[in-house]
């Protein structure tokens, strides 16, 4: 099953600021394993990258907010109300505010979430 974790094993440390840094490089995959590492977290939202490795997968969940998923490695398949997507290398989607949703890799991916949390979501 999948794990949840922080490569720096500090859950919500952001990387450093005014530091120039490759994407991709900032998480690496790691078997068997989701990780994720913070970028940055506010209380108006926060934006997260995440390694899947193949096999993987997030359960099924609903959030609140409007979700901006990036793929910046591989491809990933992205399951939004019952409807399939695959997502590619440079694509992106938004998960709607409440919308039911889950990631699966079918092979290992890389994304870039982010969330705004402007307590006026539709």
């Amino acid at each position: 099953m999948s794990k949840d974790s922080n490569q720096s094993g500090k859950a919500d440390q952001e990387i450093n600021k005014s530091s120039p840094h490759i994407i991709i490089e900032i998480i690496e995959y790691v078997p068997n394993s989701v990780v994720s590492k913070t970028i940055i977290k506010k209380t108006t939202g926060n934006i997260t990258v995440s390694s899947f490795d193949e096999g993987e997968e997030l359960a099924e969940k609903i959030s609140p907010f409007d979700n901006y998923i990036q793929i910046i490695d591989g491809s990933a398949e992205v399951v939004i109300n019952d409807k399939t997507y695959k997502l590619r290398l440079g694509e992106g989607i938004v998960i709607p505010a409440h919308a039911s949703h889950c990631f699966n890799a079918n092979e290992q991916f890389k994304m870039i979430s982010t969330v705004i949390k402007s307590g006026y979501e539709d």
